[in-house]
Order: C-alpha cells, then structure tokens, then sequence
C-alpha cells in the first residue's frame, strides 16, 4: 500500500524523532520497521522503501533486517494477533492443544500450519501464530495478543479470549496494561512512542517471585565476591 503525501509527511516526522535517539541514523532501523508497521498493519514495500530512504540505505539491506526478525509481518496481520507459546514448558503444560484448538476454532482448514504462518478468522479480526518462548515458564501454557501475556490457559479459556476478542468484549491482560492495544497501535508503542500504559499492573506475579520469596524468608543472600 503506498503512502500518500498527508501519511508521509506525518511519518516523516514521526522518523526524525525516532531517528534522532540514536547517534547512528542506522541503528533506528528496528523502530522504523515498527513505525511503518503500525501503519498498514504490516511492513509493505512501500514501508521498506520509506525507511531506506530515511537511512540512506538500501531497500535490500531493509529487507533482510525485516525479514529476519519474526515479529515484523510482510502480509496484513489481523487486528489481534494471538501467539500461542509451543516451546518445551508450555507445550508440556497443553499448548499444543490449546494451539490446535485455536486454530480450528477461528476457522483454519484443518491442515497443520507451518512456523511463521497465521491462521485468521473470516472476519480478520484474529489471527492465530505459534510463537517461541516468551520468558514466562512460571504461567505456563501461556498465550500473548499483540505481545501481552494471558497466563495459565486452557483450551477453553482461550477459545473464549479468542470469542470475546472477536465480538469486541473488553479483555485485559493478566500482567501489564488495563486495555489491550490492536496489533498496530502495539506496533507504534514498539516503535517508541508510548500509550501511557508503561506503569500498569504488574510485571511479575506470586509466581515469578516465589524464589525471592523463599530466599528472604530463610535468610538467604547470594555469595559476596
């Protein structure tokens, strides 16, 4: 999708900002892909060649950072993005089957999708993803949509997610912020600019503190150098 005059100009200064954080013009690189993708939802090619022209680099040398890193998507991602952790933990504690549920239940077509690829609902709301650990062992299985975590699911608790997700039911997050962004205005929070929600909630539950919890009660300190 191209940008027009009125989108540029807006994301030119949106750039200049982004661009001015760093004291290398190429290492905004990363943000700018964000920033193009809250834009259309996804990096377009008119995104990549909107931040080579911003660097002064190549739109292949663009191409490749953006390709490589999974979180940036190259074809219209839905307005939730549901990713479902199948790595060792959550797998064991049922995302498998939380994942296989979903993607039946959003409409898949019964094939076993590939990594990397999006299972979306008829009504493009929702798209299911596996996505690799995401540093939350403590709550596994765990699911994120766009990028926040819903801890301890099951399979029907997160078909309902997915349900109240699609019928535009409020949701919240069990750790972090009160409102869920959509998938592009999480991409422009990645790209910077905040949605003043950083300070919400907690970041680490009973769960993730027991450790420490125990430690202090037991008078426990790590060894001194």
């Amino acid at each position: 999708m191209a940008f027009d005059d009125e989108t540029r100009a807006r994301l030119r200064a949106d750039a200049a900002e982004i661009v001015g954080r760093y004291p290398k013009a190429r290492s905004a690189l990363l943000p700018l892909l964000h920033l193009v993708q809250s834009e259309d939802g996804y990096v377009s090619d008119d995104g990549i060649a909107f931040c080579a022209e911003v660097l002064g680099c190549t739109e292949t040398e663009v191409r490749g950072v953006a390709t490589f890193y999974t979180m940036y998507k190259h074809s219209p991602a839905a307005e939730y993005q549901v990713g479902v952790c199948t790595n060792t933990v959550c797998a064991i504690m049922g995302g498998d089957q939380i994942y296989s549920d979903l993607v039946t239940h959003v409409g898949g077509d019964g094939h076993e999708p590939g990594h990397g690829e999006d299972v979306k609902s008829p009504d493009g709301k929702v798209a299911v993803e596996r996505v690799e650990c995401n540093a939350a062992c403590d709550y596994a299985p765990v699911v994120m949509v766009n990028w926040e975590f819903f801890d301890n699911q099951t399979p029907e608790s997160a078909r309902k997610l997915v349900d109240d997700l699609r019928s535009g039911t409020p949701v919240r997050p069990t750790r972090g912020p009160g409102r869920l962004c959509t998938w592009k205005e999480a991409s422009r929070v990645l790209a910077g600019f905040g949605d003043g929600q950083a300070a919400d909630g907690p970041t680490a539950g009973p769960a993730s503190l027991l450790g420490l919890k125990i430690a202090k009660e037991r008078g426990w300190e790590a060894p001194q150098p």
